[in-house]
């Protein structure tokens, strides 16, 4: 994918990988507290904050930049919830105001900025569809720490995360924090958000969150193997999308992990072992069969009486 790409590919390779593993096990959480669409709505209100952050700083490094998205997305989740605290607007509603709102900010100030003096050469575009070409050593190194300070959180708290989805109630009693649990919530999947917009991008990155935890569902029932399927399905889309990325001059790696991702989808669609086509058709055929012999059964025996 250009010179920068080749001379860090292993890097790269690593940082989606790691990045792919993150954004599955944070999906998981988002998946059961049923607020999939936050992640799409905090990945593009982080847009604004990487824009100012850049106009402020005049800089393009990552930690900077990583600051600026992380304000503005904890920013756009604040207002959802005084949106959604303060009127009778619902929580998906206000999610969609935010997320229009904050992003068409950030095209403007990116307007803005592209045409001011030097804003040509900011690069910053890059973050709306992602590219990975760009990133250094430097920047796949901050990636790799914080997002395994994501996965140490999910890992750690594991039994915590467990007591908060499926039984709130329950866990307040056992003097767990809801409001703690919300924030913790909260301040992963935004850091999960924001090292992974270079890479995938601020329209795409909400995909790299949703979909591996849905194919993971597919497959089992258990929370445990949902979170590590779902690890294993987003580490493994961002190794496949950043390598076929790189048979090609210029692809750009966010598209391409998402296509990845779809791809495991599709198979865990059809093939899944809990709730799969293939599986459900042919319970379903054998049912029908049991219904038949039994019906059948069931007129013989009255026939011979």
């Amino acid at each position: 994918m250009g010179t920068v790409f080749t001379a860090n590919a292993q890097w790269v390779l690593l940082s989606t990988l790691i990045l792919g593993m993150a954004s599955g096990m944070i999906g998981c959480l988002a998946y059961w507290k049923r607020q999939s669409l936050m992640s799409d709505a905090l990945s593009h209100a982080a847009l604004p904050g990487v824009v100012i952050a850049f106009a402020l700083t005049g800089s393009k490094q990552l930690p900077a930049l990583i600051v600026g998205a992380a304000v503005s997305a904890l920013l756009g989740a604040l207002l959802i919830q005084w949106i959604r605290s303060s009127s009778r607007i619902k929580e998906d509603t206000a999610m969609g105001m935010i997320l229009s709102v904050f992003f068409g900010l950030g095209i403007m100030l990116l307007t803005i900025v592209n045409r001011s003096a030097g804003g040509n050469q900011s690069g910053l575009d890059s973050f709306i569809f992602g590219q990975a070409a760009s990133m250094v050593r430097k920047d796949v190194y901050t990636m790799l720490a914080l997002a395994a300070l994501v996965i140490l959180v999910v890992f750690i708290g594991f039994k915590e995360w467990k007591l908060f989805l499926f039984d709130a109630d329950f866990a307040r009693g056992l003097g767990l924090s809801g409001r703690l649990m919300n924030a913790i919530y909260l301040a992963v999947l935004v850091l999960v958000i924001v090292i992974g917009i270079q890479a995938v991008g601020v329209i795409l990155m909400a995909a790299l969150l949703i979909i591996p935890a849905v194919s993971a569902r597919y497959w089992t029932q258990s929370f445990k193997w949902m979170v590590v399927l779902s690890a294993l399905f987003g580490g493994g889309a961002g190794m496949v999308g950043t390598l076929a990325s790189t048979l090609g001059k210029g692809w750009p790696t966010g598209p391409f992990i998402v296509v990845a991702s779809s791809v495991l989808f599709c198979v865990s669609l059809v093939f899944g072992a809990q709730k799969g086509l293939l599986i459900q058709t042919l319970q379903l055929r054998m049912q029908r069969k049991q219904a038949v012999r039994s019906w059948s059964g069931q007129t013989a025996m009255k026939e011979g009486n």
